[in-house]
């Protein structure tokens, strides 16, 4: 009760914790190999090593027993074959595949994991792997003193994690989210490691609350759980681009979003009847000011029922939803998993009687307090209950909606533990589970759910999924956002870190909400923060009720002016954002990323949290302070180009900047392109004409690839997309251009104009060996690419 208050300290409150037994796994007594296992008895227990792919390897160990582990829902990765090569010999067992060389000491076990070149890439020294006092199991890795530590999903505080101790225990946090406040909303026990300029990446798949210890020791880290068996896996990278193509092999990739998802999104707290939804979205109409999607906090539902509407508030929401979309504009309902406790509500009823909810093992629902009152909690572990509830969203697409957006899954429970009971049972589809084991699964699970069901409904269309809670594996159905923000600098400060760590842990669809959640924001915060967020992969306002309103007009027509710039400039940068989505769908790249994702060879780059990456070639670096107009900047190898004044910068080095209000410092790498839209209020609005902007090196050699398709549909994987790659090649009074084209959707715009910037000589174009006309103008030179 008074734990916000000096009394937590007194010393009669202190909490002393004595550090927990050790208990090695002690030594190997058997082995064997058994296809592309080896199989390893110890003293205490047993450790299975199994390589699923020539660069990544499984280790799962029980210190107490038998070891028996069924993967997480995060894994969706088969084994691919691999000969496997096998050596015993009296002290040590080796075994290899062309990427991972597994050196094994049998007294005690000990398993040192390297490259094919023979690099150390994760050790054990005098610990490894055994369980604590309590029952804890725990895995002991040597640390180095050049390691970087960047992932584990959701967390407050810089991007390097070393010298962090993290827990893995979905929480419900509406208190400010300062650099201490841990855990928060997302469990993703996956790391990557830099070290020297090469990275690995390490994902302990455990479900139970976990922790990673790299603060209490100088020369080792460690990952443990509070019960269950140790289970982890090693990728060996070697670059950060590849650690996370390995981790997203293994967890699943995000789909390609529905082109409105990535647009502008307003919320709040809630917009509380049909009649402020509507002229909300005229108001944005009226003043041009581009909007993609509307949101419906709790109160647009009867008594916080979820599946239905307040028909006093709403009483013809199929209406206003088509009425919106004819102007542009979804709507996005938010949907919790309590169901309220009510015997004259069906979905109450019907879960009821289909034993569809969490339970005692003892055999009562359990039930929780939540926003609707007395609730229960459906349980996504089986998989009924998953089509059950994936079913019900009929009710939403019926009116014409293709969006959900999930909260309160944890789950969030109105009571000291913020969630269930631990003790409560999940069906686990016939193997019985405690919610102590299964918690960090529940986001995940109904993420799961809403999405299917989604896209069986929506009939070919793309779903659009918000989630605050989830697991590794989440990107594969939601996209996240970082919860109950407040409107501080400090927190539009760590929006940048916890995006991109985000990023690096596979979840590239994430974002803040814009302006901060809760408190009272002012126009020259969310003017700033809008800057940030027309570059982040989602980009939402999202504000709480009792705080003053925070829609782009709210303080002025000063700071709408400049929001309402940027808010374009997103549309505007829509084409090469949607191109950065393709990508993460296709190999698991970030779309926000640390300057260290390209440059990893960089020390100067490794502990860079207030700049970011759009793509590979493209950095941002916002003013994050109030009444600053000035930042220092720091720019890696390569000659780089302000985006808006087109002063070159050299790399290498720091510069300082001058950034007005109004401007949110962009630069440009020289020799790479960026691709460019037209202005528009929605992505309802298809461009006519795209801009391919190069960036001019002399006797410089680039690509870019431009990729397009419907935006609504799933036709992409039947082939129903456009995919034009472009090789730009600079000599001598000469620009080459070669382009490659695949995919059979004719897109919408008709022609490309290639802008030139930075040329200061003649020079002639050539399109696959033809020559282009240039047009010359007072500050650019042209070509027309594509008819």
């Amino acid at each position: 009760m008074l734990e916000d208050s000096s009394f937590a300290i007194q010393p009669s409150q202190s909490k002393i914790f004595a550090k927990s037994t050790f208990f090695d796994i002690g030594n190997v007594v058997s082995s064997q190999k058994s296809g592309p296992e080896v199989i390893l008895q110890t003293e205490t227990g047993k450790v299975i090593i199994k390589f699923i792919r020539e660069d990544i390897v499984q280790i799962t160990a029980n210190p107490l027993g038998d070891s028996c582990f069924v993967s997480s829902p995060a894994v969706v990765a088969e084994s691919q074959p691999i000969d496997i090569k096998y050596r015993e010999e009296t002290d040590s067992i080796y075994c290899h595949s062309l990427k991972l060389i597994l050196a094994i000491t049998k007294c005690p076990l000990r398993i040192t994991i390297l490259d094919a070149k023979g690099n150390v890439i994760v050790s054990e020294g005098q610990r490894g792997m055994g369980y604590g006092s309590s029952k804890e199991v725990i895995c002991f890795k040597e640390m180095s003193e050049t390691d970087y530590f960047y992932g584990f999903g959701e967390k407050t505080g810089y991007l390097n994690k070393r010298g962090e101790k993290l827990t893995m225990w979905n929480t419900d946090v509406y208190a400010p989210h300062n650099p201490e406040t841990d855990p928060l909303y997302q469990s993703i026990p996956f790391f990557i490691t830099l070290r020297d300029g090469k990275a690995h990446g390490v994902f302990f798949d455990h479900t139970f609350r976990s922790t990673f210890d790299l603060q209490s020791e100088e020369k080792y880290y460690s990952f443990s759980a509070d019960g269950g068996l140790l289970n982890y896996y090693v990728m060996v990278g070697p670059s950060p681009r590849d650690v996370l193509e390995q981790y997203t092999f293994l967890t699943g990739r995000m789909p390609i979003p529905p082109k409105w998802a990535i647009g502008y999104h307003q919320s709040r707290y809630s917009y509380e009847t049909e009649e402020e939804v509507l002229t909300l979205a005229k108001t944005f109409i009226k003043k041009e000011i581009p909007l993609d999607a509307i949101y419906l906090d709790i109160h647009y539902m009867d008594g916080y029922r979820v599946f239905t509407f307040d028909k006093n508030k709403f009483p013809n929401p199929e209406k206003m939803v088509t009425e919106l979309k004819k102007l542009g504009i979804r709507i996005v309902p938010i949907v919790d998993p309590g169901v309220k406790q009510d015997v004259e509500y069906p979905i109450y009823k019907e879960g009821i009687q289909q034993d569809y909810f969490c339970k005692y093992i003892e055999g009562p629902v359990y039930i929780g307090d939540v926003w609707a009152g007395r609730s229960v909690f459906p349980d996504f572990t089986k998989k009924s209950v998953k089509e059950w509830w994936g079913t019900k969203h009929k009710y939403y697409t019926d009116l014409g909606i293709e969006g959900i957006w999930n909260d309160m899954n944890e789950p969030a429970v109105f009571n000291e533990s913020k969630t269930m009971d631990l003790s409560v049972m999940h069906h686990n589809n016939g193997n019985p589970k405690s919610h102590r084991e299964l918690h960090n699964l529940y986001g995940l699970l109904m993420s799961e759910a809403t999405y299917e069901g989604l896209k069986k409904e929506l009939n070919g269309l793309r779903p659009f999924v918000l989630t605050r809670a989830g697991y590794s594996g989440i990107q594969r159905y939601a996209a996240v956002w970082t919860g109950d923000n407040r409107s501080f600098w400090e927190h539009l400060q760590m929006t940048l870190p916890m995006i991109m760590n985000l990023g690096l842990s596979g979840v590239a669809f994430s974002g803040a909400d814009v302006g901060g959640f809760a408190h009272n924001s002012n126009g020259e915060l969310l003017t700033r923060w809008t800057q940030v967020g027309a570059f982040t992969p989602y980009f939402r306002n999202h504000s709480v009720l009792e705080s003053v309103r925070q829609e782009p007009w709210s303080f002025g027509e000063k700071y709408e002016e400049i929001m309402k710039r940027y808010i374009e400039l997103r549309y505007e940068w829509l084409p090469q954002l949607y191109t950065l989505f393709v990508e993460s769908n296709r190999t698991g790249a970030p779309i926000m990323r640390p300057l260290f994702f390209e440059y990893p060879s960089d020390e100067q780059t490794y502990q860079i949290s207030d700049q970011f990456m759009f793509g590979d070639n493209v950095i941002i670096a916002p003013i994050m302070e109030p009444g600053k107009t000035h930042r220092t900047v720091f720019l890696p190898e390569g000659r780089w180009v302000d985006y808006w004044t087109e002063e070159d910068y050299d790399g290498k080095q720091y510069h300082l900047v001058k950034a007005e209000l109004n401007t949110l410092p962009i630069f440009v790498k020289k020799g790479s392109m960026i691709l460019h839209g037209q202005k528009k209020l929605s992505t309802n609005i298809k461009d006519k004409k795209l801009f391919l902007h190069f960036y001019y090196e002399p006797n410089s050699t680039s690509s870019f690839t431009l990729y397009d398709d419907d935006g609504m549909t799933f036709s992409y994987l039947d082939g129903v997309y456009f995919k034009q790659t472009f090789e730009v090649k600079t000599t001598l009074g000469k620009i080459e251009i070669y382009t490659k084209t695949e995919g059979s959707y004719q897109p919408e715009w008709s022609e490309i104009e290639f802008v030139i910037h930075g040329s200061q000589k003649d020079f002639d174009l050539y399109l696959n060996g033809s020559q282009l006309d240039i047009i010359k103008e007072q500050d650019r030179v042209t070509a027309l690419m594509y008819h």
